[in-house]
């Protein structure tokens, strides 16, 4: 399951995000957005790239101030608290994730 997670995430093209439970869904887990924060919290993936669901940041404290340093610095831009996942959402392939 963590080496699905993983691998859906390094898939998020620089300046795009993806939520939870996208990710969930593409690592073939749809009802476990809960595992993939899990599955993050070692960083060995490009973490900041994933938000939650419509599009704000889940973590608090540094960990939520760095996250947003890291987009914005990849050029994502938030309204308020909340990023356009219209903008910048990653609408991926259907099966991109089972590609390589």
């Amino acid at each position: 399951m963590v080496l699905a997670i993983r691998a859906a995430v390094r898939r998020i093209p620089k300046g795009k995000v993806a939520t939870y439970g996208q990710i969930a869904e593409l690592a073939g887990y749809p009802r476990a957005p809960r595992m993939v924060a899990r599955a993050l919290k070692e960083g060995l993936v490009p973490w900041h790239r994933v938000l939650g669901a419509g599009g704000k940041i889940s973590l608090t404290g540094h960990g939520a101030f760095e996250q947003r340093f890291r987009l914005e610095a990849e050029g994502v831009r938030f309204r308020g608290k909340k990023v356009d996942l219209k903008e910048f959402g990653w609408k991926p392939r259907v099966n991109m994730v089972m590609e390589d």
